[in-house]
């Protein structure tokens, strides 16, 4: 079922934390979405949704964006990696630095100003849920850094050593065990 406008432009925000990490240099890596999370406009991406999308990119030679706050006029970076996995969409990229709105958004990182990711999509199968939409087929365009986050479950943290983005420290995975945990329970009681 096709669900929304064909041809417009989405966006979805996920907030940094403990699942997107600022490493050595500027790199940058984490998960932009997560499947089966309820934004805060209701929607909920179902697992698969980027794959198709995904490959018809790789074929043909493209690249997901990195935008700030998602102006196309200002890129500011490259996602090195972009790949749908049990948890939802990761993302591993470079500010390039050589960008005065990359340099800016480093540092508004590093000092915890701006702590969002969002991406900005097509979508091409939908289907109405009881509080939104569950998102079956989107084409993702671009995934950007932006203030206002939708997605509050997906998260960065500053200042995390190369590599460790995806495994976490002990402490955040707690954290996430309970962030998942309260989630189901209110879910339970819903």
């Amino acid at each position: 079922m096709n669900f929304g406008l064909q041809g417009a432009l989405e966006t979805k925000f996920a907030r940094f934390g403990g699942d997107l990490g600022l490493g050595e240099g500027a790199e940058i890596a984490g998960y932009a979405s997560l499947f089966g999370a309820t934004d805060q406009g209701g929607d909920v991406v179902a697992a698969g949704a980027y794959g198709a999308s995904l490959g018809r990119l790789a074929a043909a030679g493209g690249r997901v964006k990195m935008l700030w706050q998602h102006d196309p006029a200002r890129p500011i970076g490259v996602w090195d990696e972009v790949r749908e996995d049990g948890r939802g969409l990761f993302v591993r990229g470079r500010l390039l630095t050589e960008v005065q709105a990359a340099r800016e958004a480093l540092a508004l990182l590093r000092a915890g100003a701006i702590d969002g990711l969002s991406i900005g999509y097509r979508t091409l199968t939908a289907e109405k849920s009881a509080g939104g939409r569950v998102l079956h087929e989107v084409e993702l365009w671009e995934v950007s850094l932006v203030t206002f986050p939708m997605l509050p479950e997906a998260r960065v943290r500053a200042g995390v050593e190369a590599g460790a983005a995806e495994a976490g420290t002990a402490e955040e995975d707690l954290a996430l065990t309970l962030v998942e945990s309260l989630r189901a329970a209110r879910e339970m009681l819903a």
